[in-house]
């Protein structure tokens, strides 16, 4: 699941949730964090799911994808999202 609010400065925030990510630490990579693994780790929260936020210029478009450990690249199968050849697109 990925969730956009709207923030300060013309800018939003986007959130990725994975209800069941797999073992280990899992990492959201992408444009917004130049396909950096780590930067963006999945934290467990106190409702069972797994998330990380970052924050965009309003209209922005995405393209990410999920890194868990062992180099395990795997998308968001929730999503309703464009595909390209690097990932999953998104627009906010």
């Amino acid at each position: 699941m990925i969730r956009v609010k709207p923030s300060a400065g013309g800018q939003v925030n986007v959130t990725f949730v994975l209800s069941d990510p797999p073992p280990g630490h899992t990492s959201v990579v992408g444009c917004f964090n130049d396909w950096t693994p780590g930067r963006h780790r999945l934290v467990k929260r106190s409702n069972g799911t797994w998330s990380t936020a970052v924050r965009v210029d309003t209209g922005a478009t995405l393209c990410f994808r999920y890194l868990a450990s062992e180099g395990v690249w795997f998308d968001d199968r929730d999503a309703d999202l464009a595909r390209d050849d690097r990932g999953q697109l998104i627009s906010v």
